[in-house]
């Protein structure tokens, strides 16, 4: 018994004196810094879904507050007030620093190679470097595919609106727009997808607007590749429906939102904050991750939908998670009732040009990411 004893007091002494320690204490000085475009506490849209993960990141791996710093409506169009926010960080300590917004990576590739002992991560986009500077995204043209099921089932007009933050020029707006678009041609072959842009990512009362004037041209579901909840609003309040994006907008639109193509951020955050902490930085490289990874998904469908909404999806779903079908490639799914299948069929832009051969492989993801600058053939600029 004393001999018991002594063990225990010995124990009891180690872990007084931090011998046994979790990941957080024994990275107590580790500092993760990221860059809001928005401010999360607006509740809902991009900004918060990123933050979302942040904090999921947070507790799976035991950081206290303090090892958070965030720097929140930083304009993406601004390079002078994003390159503060970033050397703010730096200042503050932050081993990484996550720069959530497009605009932010060219500021965050100069900076990346003034401070080589600093992470810099980078969320959408193209560029990155081979030792601190890595490029994070994902698949949700997969679930933007989806939600556009969702749409198409929905519209009674055959008339859908999509709220797009920018033009043909940006190939992640662009190909999420006919991602969702050509989810409604599989469904629903006689609807037309109307597409108006903001030119910016973030903009409450333009999103709202541009919302609107979709809804009196006709479109009674509005889509949207945008940061706010403005354009779910305006269909809530013109009685018609919407598929948000980021996180689920349900709250928002109650009697409007169908479903919404979200991001599980907390997925990338936590590996990559792993990665910096282990030292494996080197080999972490850039990050596309899709519904196989539960990195992207969408919002549980609301009572808003058509029925057998739920039962088509999920049969998509799956087939996106087995490989059989990846959205971008010379096939399309069909719908006889609730049995779905896949056809092959050529991919068309709005003008007639073959964009992939019937039965042909997916667009690469340098391809989809970066130079996709077509509209699908059912797209129509308002």
């Amino acid at each position: 018994m004393k001999k018991l004893l002594s063990i225990l007091l010995v124990l009891t002494t180690i872990l007084s004196m931090g011998v046994f320690t979790s990941c957080s204490s024994a990275d107590s000085n580790f500092k993760v810094g990221v860059i809001h475009i928005g401010d999360p506490a607006d509740g809902s849209g991009y900004s918060f879904a990123h933050d979302q993960g942040i904090v999921d990141m947070q507790k799976n791996i035991g950081l206290a507050d303090s090892q958070i710093v965030r720097k929140i409506n930083i304009n993406d169009g601004d390079a002078a007030a994003t390159k503060t926010a970033i050397e703010e960080c730096i200042e503050e300590g932050c081993n990484i620093i996550f720069g959530t917004s497009w605009g932010y990576m060219e500021t965050m590739a100069e900076l990346a190679e003034q401070y080589p002992d600093v992470i810099f991560s980078h969320g959408t986009g193209y560029m990155s470097n081979d030792t601190n500077f890595n490029n994070y995204f994902g698949r949700i043209y997969q679930a933007r595919y989806l939600s556009g099921i969702a749409a198409g089932l929905k519209t009674q007009s055959n008339k859908i609106g999509y709220v797009a933050a920018w033009g043909t020029d940006n190939a992640e707006v662009t190909g999420g727009l006919d991602a969702f678009a050509k989810g409604v041609a599989a469904v629903n072959p006689d609807a037309t997808v109307y597409v108006k842009t903001t030119d910016s990512w973030f903009d409450l009362s333009k999103e709202g607007e541009v919302a609107q004037a979709l809804i009196d041209l006709g479109c009674d579901v509005i889509g949207q590749h945008c940061d706010t909840t403005a354009p779910q609003l305006a269909a809530e309040n013109a009685g018609v429906w919407g598929c948000g994006y980021n996180s689920d907008m349900t709250s928002s639109a109650p009697n409007a939102h169908l479903t919404a193509p979200i991001w599980n951020w907390g997925v990338y955050y936590t590996s990559a904050v792993e990665a910096a902490m282990d030292g494996k930085w080197a080999e972490f490289g850039n990050y596309f991750g899709g519904l196989k990874e539960g990195f992207v998904d969408i919002s549980p469908l609301t009572a808003n939908c058509a029925e057998n909404t739920q039962t088509i999806i999920e049969a998509v779903k799956k087939l996106i998670v087995d490989g059989e079908f990846a959205v971008f490639d010379g096939k399309q799914i069909k719908v006889d009732g609730t049995t779905v299948s896949v056809v092959d069929e050529a991919m068309m832009d709005n003008a007639g040009n073959t964009i992939v051969e019937a039965g042909g492989a997916c667009l690469d993801d340098a391809t989809i990411t970066g130079a996709i600058n077509w509209y699908y053939s059912n797209v129509v600029a308002a």
